[in-house]
């Protein structure tokens, strides 16, 4: 759903980028409370991963594909602002190496696929996890349907924004049609993807799981007989070799971007996916410009100079990978650190 230069208005792109700049602002912020010693690696892993699986188109109706989004993912697996500022790095290592994506469109883009996405996904995960039983299961459920509800919300999202500010004349109402008509589809395998990865993450380490954390019971107990709440000061000792499983799971997740990008992302479906093929259909794509960083030696998800399609395609993969997951930890290294910083005494007042 990456929308290119020139579906948008220039007045309408500036309002949305000065909306997404503000969002930014305040996730960079709310991260500080969310990243620690487990999500602060796990962050950058996450924008990477949710890279890879992007380029993998999958056919959900004839001659159209989809992708994931990967709003919902990132916020069920390390919060909802860090998960704002996930989805933005990978947008914008997309605009600029890869020209996926209009460069005057990354406010949209944000707005629609980081902002819209997440707080949708992740708003409808908490309530779901309220009701529902306190399982591991019913947080892969919950994963399920916010996921799937978050995508035709961001067609929704676009809509809106193609009505307010549109480039072409075209009726609105068979653009939202058309656009959350394809997008339930497209949100069906993003709700598969979200849940099969979270779902698995929990398996293995379940409090590697933002959204799953409140979920976990209290220690209980027994005293003359009976099993009673422990104090809240009370909690288990860590396991022993955590730190070596939470590092075995970060190279798991890094060797699945990587082959994914590099090797199974050649056998993703060719077909536009549902943003493109509606724009195409209903004639949105009119005004559409050729994107700034078209010569990009990467544009298009290629090498420039390789001409064999499934290398080129995959060493790209690789490098975005590569580039995504080194500057998504130095993002949310840098926030950790800060979180640190303003936590320690010397910049703590005391008053007497």
């Amino acid at each position: 759903m990456h929308v290119p230069d020139g579906f948008i208005n220039a007045p309408t792109s500036a309002v949305t980028g000065v909306v997404a700049a503000g969002a930014l602002a305040v996730s960079l912020r709310g991260a500080r409370r969310e990243l620690d010693e487990r999500t602060a690696p796990l962050a950058g892993l996450v924008a990477a991963f949710i890279f890879a699986v992007q380029m993998l188109n999958f056919p959900v109706a004839a001659g159209t594909s989809g992708h994931l989004l990967g709003g919902a993912l990132a916020a069920i697996l390390v919060g909802p602002y860090t998960g704002v500022l996930c989805v933005s790095v990978v947008l914008l290592m997309q605009g600029i190496l890869f020209a996926d994506g209009g460069l005057t469109a990354l406010g949209v883009n944000i707005t629609d696929m980081a902002i819209v996405t997440t707080v949708v996904a992740y708003a409808l995960f908490r309530g779901l996890v309220k009701v529902l039983p306190r399982t591991r299961r019913s947080v892969t459920v919950a994963s399920f349907v916010a996921a799937l509800v978050s995508v035709p919300a961001a067609a929704l999202a676009f809509t809106l924004l193609y009505w307010i500010g549109g480039t072409t004349d075209v009726s609105i109402g068979k653009v939202a049609t058309a656009m959350i008509g394809v997008h339930v589809l497209i949100g069906i395998g993003e709700a598969a993807i979200t849940a099969l990865t979270v779902g698995a993450v929990i398996a293995v380490r379940p409090d590697l799981v933002y959204g799953a954390r409140g979920l976990q019971q209290r220690l209980k107990l027994r005293v003359n007989g009976e099993l009673v709440d422990a104090p809240s000061g009370a909690a288990p000792a860590p396991a022993p070799g955590a730190a070596r499983s939470h590092c075995k799971v970060w190279l798991t997740g890094l060797v699945a971007s990587l082959v994914l990008a590099g090797f199974v992302s050649f056998y993703a479906s060719a077909n536009p996916d549902g943003l493109e093929k509606v724009a195409s259909d209903k004639g949105i794509d009119k005004k559409a410009e050729e994107h700034a960083a078209a010569d990009s030696p990467l544009a298009d998800y290629g090498v420039k100079d390789i001409t064999d399609a499934r290398v080129s395609g995959g060493v790209a993969g690789v490098i975005g990978v590569g580039v995504t997951v080194v500057a998504g930890s130095a993002v949310f290294w840098a926030v950790r650190r800060r979180r640190g910083d303003d936590a320690s005494p010397a910049n703590t007042e005391t008053t007497v």
